[in-house]
């Protein structure tokens, strides 16, 4: 009877600790896809050194299902600027074994050419 509290406990922290794990793994590709958005901002804008990526504002979005097979992929999205321009760049990652592989990446200009 002392025991059961102990496992009560312990059966309502199994949830939590579950999430942990992917919580890191998805950090950990956040982190890379920070350091990838800034490459492709860099490419996009032919190396102009006013590229800027808001690092705050990344974070994982969702997911998508992967065009081949029964996988998914991982969402990070976040913004950049160069001079006056502000973009949405999106990176797509597959979490293979707790290793972030990037499997695609878009750069979106964040206007309207329409108005």
């Amino acid at each position: 009877m002392r025991f059961r509290p102990f496992l009560l406990a312990f059966a309502l922290s199994l949830p939590v600790l579950s999430q942990t794990a992917p919580a890191h793994a998805a950090d950990k590709c956040v982190a890379d896809a920070i350091i990838k958005a800034k490459q492709l901002l860099l490419l996009h804008s032919d190396n102009d050194d006013r590229a800027e990526i808001d690092e705050p504002t990344f974070k994982k979005t969702g997911t998508i299902k992967a065009l081949r097979g029964k996988g998914k992929f991982d969402v990070i999205e976040g913004l950049g600027y160069v001079y006056k321009g502000e973009y949405r760049l999106r990176l797509y990652y597959a979490d293979i074994g707790g290793d972030c592989v990037l499997m695609g990446q878009e750069v979106l200009e964040y206007s309207d050419p329409f108005s």
